[in-house]
Order: structure tokens, then sequence, then C-alpha cells
């Protein structure tokens, strides 16, 4: 798969702001993003506020869009929203300083909002009136996440459940229950949880963005490369921080393909070490050879190699030009794999590496490398098994 993978934790919920700055801290764009009212020509209504925060000891920034007609309002004592609509906000997109990408993205996002709106209020995407999501913060929340999705490359998404939060909210059209209906819509067939934190942790903003995200949650197997926290403004027990992580791909099932040959005219020489470390150079996680009756009454032998699928094209170049092999096969395999990590233990032989494995039961084996053993067993003039049960005694463990 091309492009990069997000995984997306929203485990104190969604919105505008909360996005825009862990995307932001994912592109390392928090200088770019001070210019960001300019790239949409609107320099004259808002800027970006930028500090530095802690959620239960989590440091991370916050991005604040604001609204510089603001106080003007506050002074005068009475509000004068510019209520957009949809069609005035393509204006702004279509004019921004952004590439072709980020602009149909922000397309996108607003088309969701007023769809939503839309159905809340029995009228049509064109009659939309965007209040709060209107207004100037809101609006560069979002075009400013499309602008950073667009430049991360983000081509996969999963997700965990969106925490919502329960009760009800007061708005200008009273008081609705949560999450809002217009989030309701945009969250559904996105799986959520209502959490244990009563007002809306979920914005029309954040659900909109992560609708056009599309994610699964599903999550198979990933490597997190890369994370960053984007803060709320509220405070919990819990941290109130959306948390996303670059992610790559995890060797998997999903992932491994199975190479085979047959070989009835090759010296057993040729398929020795230095052949078999050609193998695990370019790729090869496993391999082994299946002594076979060929055709003609031939003795011979299967090749089986596992191999990501990512590096399939290499590790065939290799079995074609070093075997004499004509042709290979391969297809997609599955596999369960449990969980290994590699360390170092302190023994009466001193320092020594051993691999230990987590059983489905939770417990943990472990075994010493089959090179220590050697190198051990070396040194002393004593057997690699001896060696074995000495390490095995002076752990305290039993090996099982």
């Amino acid at each position: 798969m091309n492009g990069a993978i997000l995984k997306v934790e929203a485990f104190a919920g969604l919105s505008g702001d909360m996005f825009l700055s862990a995307l932001a801290g994912l592109a390392d764009a928090y200088d770019e993003i001070i210019q960001l009212p300019a790239f949409l020509n609107l320099e004259t209504e808002a800027e970006i506020d930028i500090t530095s925060v802690e959620k239960n000891t989590i440091a991370c920034k916050h991005i604040k869009v604001v609204d510089k007609h603001h106080e003007h309002r506050h002074q005068h004592g009475h509000e004068h929203h510019n209520h957009r609509h949809l069609n005035d906000i393509y204006k702004i997109i279509d004019a921004a300083d952004l590439n072709v990408n980020a602009k149909t993205i922000a397309r996108d996002i607003f088309l969701r909002l007023a769809k939503a709106e839309a159905q809340v209020h029995g009228t049509s995407i064109e009659k939309v009136h965007f209040h709060e999501v209107g207004a100037v913060d809101s609006m560069i929340d979002m075009i400013g996440a499309a602008w950073l999705i667009d430049r991360l490359g983000i081509a996969k998404t999963y997700a965990t459940p969106v925490t919502t939060g329960y009760g009800f909210v007061n708005t200008q059209h009273g008081k609705l229950p949560i999450p809002a209906p217009a989030t309701q819509l945009l969250l559904l067939g996105i799986s959520t949880v209502a959490g244990d934190h009563k007002g809306e942790m979920c914005t029309p903003t954040g659900a909109a963005i992560l609708g056009h995200l599309s994610p699964e949650f599903n999550i198979p197997p990933l490597k997190e490369v890369k994370t960053s926290y984007g803060p709320g403004e509220k405070d919990f027990d819990v941290p109130n921080t959306l948390r996303l992580s670059l992610c790559e791909p995890a060797t998997s099932g999903r992932d491994i393909m199975m190479v085979q040959t047959n070989i009835d005219d090759l010296s057993g020489e040729l398929l020795g070490a230095e052949f078999q470390d050609q193998l695990l150079k370019s790729g090869a996680l496993d391999f082994y050879l299946d002594q076979v009756i060929m055709k003609k009454g031939r003795p011979g032998v299967v090749l089986n190699v596992l191999v990501p699928e990512s590096r399939l094209e290499e590790l065939s170049g290799v079995v074609l030009s070093q075997t004499s092999t004509i042709g290979l096969r391969y297809f997609p395999v599955k596999r369960i794999e449990l969980e290994r990590r590699s360390t170092e233990v302190q023994t009466d032989f001193g320092t020594v590496k051993i691999k230990e494995v987590k059983t489905p039961g939770g417990s943990w084996r472990f075994k010493p490398e089959s090179s220590e053993l050697f190198r051990i067993a070396k040194q002393q003039g004593i057997s690699p098994d001896e060696v074995l049960r000495k390490i095995i005694r002076s752990m305290g463990k039993e090996k099982k």
C-alpha cells in the first residue's frame, strides 16, 4: 500500500482543534501553521496561538485559532457571526494558497457537515447556515486539518472507538442530546462509546474530519513510528487529548508469501550456508528444504521460503540467479506469531543474549541464542548442551 497509515485513538473524544494540533505535531508543522490564516486570505479575521500544555503529565501543544473580532463583539454587547453558506466556504477554499488535493479534502469535510446539518434541519445543503462550524476558528481548524492530511500523505486510517460523552448540551436550538443530532449523523458507521464523562466530547468538526478519513476499526498489527497528542481545552481524570500515530504495516500473515521451487540438478554444496545467507539478506523470514523424488525417479529438493510480499521480487531474483531452477511459484500464507523479544541476562558465564516468547497463557519462556551457546562452549571447553543446562540453573528457571 502506498501512502501513510494513520492510527486514531479518540479515548477523550474529537474536535477540530484537537485534530489540528495532533496533525501538526505529526507533520512538524507548528512554525508553518502560524501562516494558515494568510494561506486562506483570512489574516484580518484570525490568528494562530500555540501554547504548551500538560494533560495528566503528557506534554503537548495546543493550536488555538483566535477570532480577532471576538473582543470587539464582546465589548459592544452583541453578536453578529458571519453565518456562511457552503458556497461561501467553498470560495474561501478555492482561493486559498493550498494544493488541489488539500482543497479537495477540505471541500469533502465541509460537504459532510452540510449534509448532516441539512438533514437535521430539514433543508437543502445550499440553504444550510453554518453557525459554530461557520465561524472562522472552526473553519480554519477543518481546512488546516485537510492541509495536513494531504501533507502527511494519509492513505489508510485505523481507529479505536470514539468516546462521545453523554447527557445533554445547551445550544441555540435548545437542550440537545449528546451526541448532538448533526454529530450523531456524522458518526454513523463509526464505532463509538459513551465513556464515563458527562458532557460533549465529540464535536461535529472532529466527527467530519474523522468521517473523511474513513477509518477501519478492525486494526491489524501495526508498527507505530511517530505519535502526537492534540489536547482539548477541558480537563478530565483521563488525558483530554487525541492521540494520532503514523504507522507502518507489521509483518503478519496478511503480507507473507511462500516461495517454492523444485531442484533436481544442483549440487547440495551450492545450497549450503553461503546460499542461505543470501536468502536471509534478501528478506527471507524462514526457509527449509524438503527431500523429494521428482519426475523420472530423480532425487531432488523443494526449496520453501517465507518472505514479506514487499521483498518478494528481491528474493525471487536471488533464487533464480543462484540456483539451476528455471521458475518458481509463490502464494500468500497466514501465520500466527507469539510475542517475542530479545534481551540480555547475567549468568555464571557473564552477559548472555536470550530470546523470550510469550505463550497464549501469558507466561514467558526463554532460550539462549544458539550462537551464544557455541561461543561459551568453545571458551569453556564443554558441550553446548551443558552450557544451556548451566545457564538455566544459574537463572533459577526451568526450561519449558
